[in-house]
């Protein structure tokens, strides 16, 4: 009975979540905008583009297209959706046939951080294929094969290059890597990672368009940790965390912070994270006898804790792309 009241609460929560008169988080620091025109300017010595993104919001590998549409007409390409261990494989079909739609065919789901990871012996096999198929232009004389790996921040590019050089290398991390994003700032840096055949990738910034035209759009980057939190919020961006789960029906964190039952209420569930995990602040209150410190609950402390469940998988795995 209780399970059915809580479900029928649940049916109340928003439909709709209200981004009031708050606009969109732009993040194009310098980095970025050298990092995109040198991507531009190197792409002659390309053979083949591997773009990464994240698996929970697959819709958005469109983001960086529109700079380097022209280049995937005339070489291959490869779309690569990491971060699979996060994501809900019960969508896989779904994204592929919406992909396909698209005209994207090349695609491969991956989990960089898992040792034993199948499809990421795939890689190597599979864009050597693409360029032994098609005409490498002025490249034809050259043996060895050239890379570009693409994408917004904290995808997992330099997790990729990582794991490829370790399979087929077995060598350990050439490119440094965090859970923070703009960790990748240096211009491509050209890493070997194969050498039967000889292949390089360059390891590119994390690129953001220089503006995000839809405020949900960019609510649902800076939520996978895409843009850095400061810059849209951790208020609102746990608010809209707690708005997702409800509406995908992932109720696990009820259990995980001792709530009663589903809430739509940030603050409620703010205030419960905080108790359950000791987190409070001394502030002092004026009273009619004098001031006083009390503890209150640290609501921003709370926030980021409840963020960094959902990016570690603590929280279920999602699909943000039906949130």
């Amino acid at each position: 009975m209780r399970i059915y009241h809580s479900l029928l609460n649940a049916t109340k929560f928003r439909r709709v979540f209200d981004f009031g008169e708050r606009e969109v988080a732009h993040w194009f620091p310098g980095h970025m905008a050298k990092g995109l025109k040198q991507m531009r300017a190197s792409l002659r010595k390309v053979d083949c583009i591997i773009e990464i993104h994240d698996a929970r919001i697959s819709f958005l590998w469109q983001i960086i297209n529109p700079s380097f549409q022209e280049s995937f007409d005339v070489r291959p390409h490869l779309l690569v959706l990491n971060k699979m261990d996060l994501a809900d494989t019960s969508k896989k079909q779904n994204i592929m046939k919406r992909l396909e739609r698209e005209g994207v065919r090349n695609v491969l789901f991956t989990d960089c951080l898992r040792q034993r990871d199948e499809n990421l012996k795939k890689i190597i096999p599979l864009v050597t294929e693409l360029i032994e198929s098609g005409s490498r232009f002025h490249r034809e004389e050259d043996r060895s094969y050239c890379l570009m790996v693409i994408g917004v921040p904290n995808v997992g590019k330099s997790s990729l290059i990582n794991a490829v050089r370790r399979t087929y290398l077995k060598k350990g991390k050439a490119s440094k890597v965090g859970a923070e994003p703009g960790i990748t700032k240096a211009v491509l840096t050209k890493i070997q990672v194969c050498d039967r055949p000889i292949i390089n990738l360059l390891d590119t910034p994390g690129v953001l368009p220089p503006k995000i035209e839809n405020i949900e759009t960019g609510m649902k980057l800076a939520l996978c940790g895409t843009i850095l939190d400061h810059l849209v919020g951790e208020d609102i961006i746990a608010d809209y965390l707690l708005f997702s789960l409800n509406r995908l029906e992932r109720f696990s964190y009820v259990e995980k912070y001792n709530l009663e039952e589903p809430c739509d209420d940030i603050q409620h569930v703010l205030k419960c994270i905080a108790v359950k995990l000791g987190k409070t602040k001394r502030v002092k209150a004026i009273t009619g006898v004098g001031n006083i410190t009390v503890q209150m609950p640290d609501y921003s402390a709370a926030a980021y804790d409840f963020i960094r469940a959902f990016r570690k998988g603590e929280l279920g795995n999602v699909m943000l792309d039906y949130a």
